[in-house]
């Protein structure tokens, strides 16, 4: 009997040794073999973990995948992924892109061979695709700008050109809660699971699901040789996070929604990024392609931005999103720092850009906070 999202992410099979409804965390390094070459499925850790599969498991079942695989960070399954790629190869990646990508692909990978073209994926026709293009890699919603693309029409547009080319999606903002790229034509998910899977800033993780049974393959022979594998414990705190992601992405949800409509109300607030307004360009591709509009909002404000950031109380100035606390992030100095100036400015990063991960904290105390401190700031 196939079961619905809540109850995927909910359900764990009771221990077989045990009957433990919690899943036991299998810290060994090593499993004994009956022979040589002969074991009940796990042999060194590295390799393959009864904790980590589990987390695999789960994490394909909730993308609507076939093959999980799990990374000590995203940008350690983000390199996984480009490691499919030859010398000479060419990606499509979104301008509006989180900086660690970007400096992933430009001051890491570009100097081995691969080229890189950044557009506005927003708009599919943006997309020039060259003879040795073998990829397009999209976040979207996007970071932090949050603009969307259609991931349908983009796998339509890829098959159409009659050659293989990967369409990879960055989920980690919406997640597998509110969007499932694999059943919308991509080849490939990519999630951060340091964020909303996570949900309580307390483990780093990355994971690529995908239904294709040769890219995982290729996978997972990237993940055993290079080794940037979670440890059990990580793999451990992910699984009960999973348990309350449907819960805290509906909180989340909510309240973004409702500081959205606040802050674009606001006279000292210029711009609200937040795809469930209606004056956001893909106000109605995300009500198509997404089940609610997301926990994230980003904003430029009239006025003195590190004053305001002072001012602030229940927010807190840090990097990294999605969990269950609220936080404030100046993407220009934090998070998108590693992108020069000019194409920040070049991709709308603005000095005056604010990215928002709304928590699920009582609404009344968020709006309650952000409200002082856009009075309280000096103008600048």
């Amino acid at each position: 009997m196939p079961f619905r999202f809540d109850t995927l992410a909910v359900r764990e099979k009771p221990d077989p040794a045990t009957g433990a409804v919690v899943p036991p965390v299998h810290l060994s390094t090593t499993f004994a073999q009956g022979a040589p070459g002969e074991h009940a499925g796990f042999e060194y850790s590295r390799t393959g973990n009864p904790t980590r599969a589990q987390l695999e498991e789960k994490l394909a079942s909730l993308e609507g995948g076939t093959h999980g695989l799990c990374f000590a960070s995203g940008m350690a399954a983000t390199s996984a992924v480009l490691s499919l790629l030859r010398p000479g190869d060419h990606v499509v990646a979104s301008a509006d892109l989180y900086g660690g990508t970007y400096r992933l692909f430009d001051q890491v990978l570009k100097p081995y061979g691969l080229e890189f073209t950044y557009t506005d994926t927003s708009d599919v026709t943006n997309i020039t695709l060259g003879e040795r293009t073998r990829l397009v890699w999209l976040e979207t919603p996007t970071n932090p700008l949050l603009q969307l693309t259609d991931i349908a029409r983009m796998g339509r547009r890829l098959r159409e050109a009659g050659r293989d080319i990967l369409l990879v999606v960055d989920n980690t903002f919406a997640t597998p809660r509110l969007q499932r790229p694999l059943e919308l034509g991509a080849d490939i998910v990519v999630h951060s699971t340091t964020k909303y899977l996570g949900g309580h800033c307390d483990v780093v993780g990355g994971a690529v699901v995908t239904s294709d049974k040769e890219i995982y393959r290729a996978l997972a022979f990237a993940q055993n040789a290079v080794g940037a594998v979670p440890s059990p414990f990580d793999c451990f705190l992910l699984l009960r996070g999973l348990k309350t992601l449907s819960l805290r992405m509906e909180r989340h949800c909510a309240n973004a929604a409702r500081l959205a409509r606040f802050l674009e109300a606001h006279p000292r607030v210029t711009r609200v990024y937040y795809p469930g307004l209606r004056s956001h360009a893909a106000h109605v591709l995300a009500g198509r392609q997404m089940a609610d509009y997301g926990g994230m909002v980003s904003f430029e404000l009239r006025g003195n931005v590190r004053s305001f950031l002072r001012e602030l109380r229940v927010f807190t100035l840090a990097e990294s999103l999605g969990g269950v606390e609220s936080l404030v992030c100046h993407p220009a100095t934090m998070t998108h720092a590693a992108i020069p100036e000019a194409a920040r400015v070049e991709r709308g990063f603005t000095e005056r850009l604010l990215r928002l991960s709304v928590g699920i904290e009582d609404y009344a105390d968020l709006e309650a906070d952000v409200d002082r401190a856009l009075h309280r700031r000096k103008e600048g």
